[in-house]
This record gives C-alpha cells, sequence and structure tokens, in this order.
C-alpha cells in the first residue's frame, strides 16, 4: 500500500460500451484496491449488474476506505442507454458524471480523476462543442494554460507542443516557451508514473532536424532554445532536437523514457506502432490529474467479456500515482 493513499473518482465512460465490464474487472482485480480509495460514479444497481455480468465480485463500503470502492452514484442513475450504439443520452451521462467528478476534485474529496471509454458521436450529439475532451476540461476548469495529451505506452510517453490542429498551422505554434512547457508537463507525469530520474527527448520538427537551417529554422529559433532552458533552468535531462525518423528507435530501445512530440500524428504514429492495445492517455496541463485507456467504446465486442484489461490497469495505476502527487501537495 502506498505510503500516502491517494483517492480516485471512477466513471465508468459510456455505459452503451465496455466500460462498466472493464470498471468492475479492474477492481476486482487483486491488491488494486489497496492501492487508493476508489469513489465510483455509479448507483448500488448498476455496479452489481456490471458486476454479474462480467462475474466478478467487489466490496463495496459506505465511505471512501482501502480495500472497497464506495459508491457515489449519478444524476442520471434512473436513465437506461441502449447498448452499443450512439446515443445522446450515453453521451450525457458520460459529460454530467465528468461534470461531477470535476467538482469533487474541486472540493477536496479526491486527488485524481480516471475515467474508461467514452464515445465523442454521443458526447457532441449530447452538447460537447469543443473537438476534444481535453479542451472540454480546460473549458469545465476555466483554465487558459498549456496543455497536452500525454500517451503512455509500456516504457514510453509522449507529449505534443501542438494536438488537433491543422498541419499547415503546426510550425506558427511552435515557439521555446511551449517546446519547455512541454518538456516539464511530460517530466512530471512520468515523474507520476514510477520513473524516478525520466530521460526526456524532443523531436525535431524538420526532415534531418532542418539540416543546419536547410531545411528550416524551428530547430534553431524555437526547438533548440526551448530544450536549453528546461535542461537549464529546470533542471531537467532532456536532449534535442532529434530528427523523428530515427528517434523513436532510440525510444524504442530503452535510450529514453519521454518523447515531446510537435503535433499530433508525430508521435501518435509511433506510440500505436509500439503499443496500440496497450495505450493510456493523460489529459496533461490541467490543474486535476485525469488518466483514460486509450481506447475507444467497442461495441462489437460489448457483452461477451473480451474487452482487454491492460490498458485500463495502467492508467488506473498512472492515477494513483499522480493521485499521490496530489495528496501530498496538499498536505504539504
Amino acid at each position: 500500500m502506498p505510503a500516502t493513499a491517494p483517492r480516485i473518482a471512477l466513471t465508468f465512460g459510456d455505459f452503451s460500451g465496455i466500460g462498466p465490464e472493464l470498471a468492475v474487472r479492474l477492481l476486482a482485480e487483486p491488491g488494486n484496491l489497496d492501492k487508493a480509495q476508489v469513489l465510483a460514479l455509479v448507483s448500488q444497481e448498476e455496479f452489481d449488474r456490471a458486476c454479474d455480468a462480467a462475474g466478478v465480485t467487489v466490496p463495496t463500503a459506505d465511505e471512501p476506505s482501502i480495500g472497497a470502492v464506495h459508491l457515489v452514484g449519478s444524476s442520471r442513475q434512473d436513465i437506461a442507454v441502449p447498448s452499443a450504439t450512439i446515443s445522446v443520452d450515453a453521451g450525457m451521462r458520460v459529460m454530467q458524471d465528468l461534470e461531477k467528478a470535476l467538482t469533487m476534485f474541486k472540493e477536496g474529496q479526491v486527488d485524481s480523476i480516471m475515467f474508461l471509454p467514452l464515445n465523442k458521436t454521443s458526447l457532441h450529439l449530447a452538447g460537447m462543442n469543443e473537438e476534444d475532451e481535453l479542451r472540454w476540461f480546460a473549458k469545465e476548469l476555466g483554465f487558459d494554460g498549456f496543455t497536452s495529451e500525454l500517451n503512455f505506452v509500456p516504457g514510453l510517453t509522449t507529449s505534443r507542443v501542438t494536438s488537433h490542429i491543422p498541419i499547415s498551422e503546426v510550425a506558427h505554434h511552435i515557439s521555446a516557451g511551449r517546446v519547455r512547457q512541454a518538456i516539464k508537463l511530460l517530466h512530471r507525469v512520468v515523474l507520476g508514473a514510477g520513473v524516478e530520474k525520466p530521460r526526456i527527448a524532443v523531436a525535431a520538427l524538420n526532415p534531418h532536424a532542418g539540416e543546419n537551417g536547410q531545411f528550416g529554422r524551428e530547430e534553431i529559433d524555437h526547438i533548440a532554445p526551448g530544450v536549453e532552458l528546461a535542461r537549464e533552468v529546470d533542471g531537467i535531462d532532456v536532449k534535442g532536437p532529434y530528427p523523428s525518423d530515427t528517434l523513436f528507435i532510440k525510444a524504442r530501445d530503452g535510450e529514453f523514457d519521454g518523447v515531446v512530440t510537435m503535433y499530433h500524428d508525430q508521435g501518435q504514429i509511433a506510440v500505436k506502432l509500439l503499443g496500440f492495445d496497450k495505450g493510456v492517455t493523460v489529459q496533461g496541463g490541467l490543474p486535476v490529474p485525469i488518466a483514460t485507456p486509450a481506447h475507444g467504446t467497442a461495441y462489437e465486442i460489448v457483452g461477451l467479456n473480451k474487452a482487454h484489461l491492460g490498458p485500463s490497469q495502467r492508467a488506473f495505476d498512472i492515477s494513483v500515482g499522480l493521485g499521490i502527487q496530489t495528496a501530498e501537495s496538499r498536505s504539504a
């Protein structure tokens, strides 16, 4: 059991998908309920139904505690959602559960949040106007600082200087300050995931890392200065920029724990090749730690008890580590 047992708000994600199955199987895994106090945003009836369907037994408790799950309910627990399909009701359930989880964090009831897979189309039908969950979370929190999705596969974590923007705009959004922020964010989250001395690398934007300015000056004018700031001012073990066509070979072979990328697909292609069915996403930069398995609702296998638990287990472990950081900072 960790020295500081964090409190984790757990939402079951999209109830049309595999989220409920994954949630109860995760909680039934030996040792997981000894790592944290889990507060699940479901009713007793929903919880029992999910446990029966998954064939597991999970203890519950009237108050948050180690060794049992505390069920805090949901404002939409009495509204059934259709199975294995997109719907407004499914999207509304996800949004309102996440809103409640954010409120719980703001009120000091939990130290981190984990949510199971959701469906963006259902969320948009239900009224989410933002491009992705990260921007929705930032809006809900009134946060306008630097954010970046962080993606984990075993042995490697990536962050991004830019994310969901057209590729034609990427270079205009790269600056030494944003590169430094992406390095600092990645370093902090990798520490929370249990790496004592993270080794960070930074990818170049241009072919051959710009070839000394022949193929572009972003490396000279922005990326290298951001790396130097993070290394000299923040004391982070960071190197780069490296050509991205060879950098991920070094990362795959264990030379680095994390890679800062310049745009969405630069990192996502590498991460998904290295471990498509093992990924975790952290909503990085927000004032609340939020993690989720990096896969979808898998409507095609709902009810079959075939969903792979690995990404959910890793998301839970990362939520524990980040929650410990929050708990310790709150008690300092």
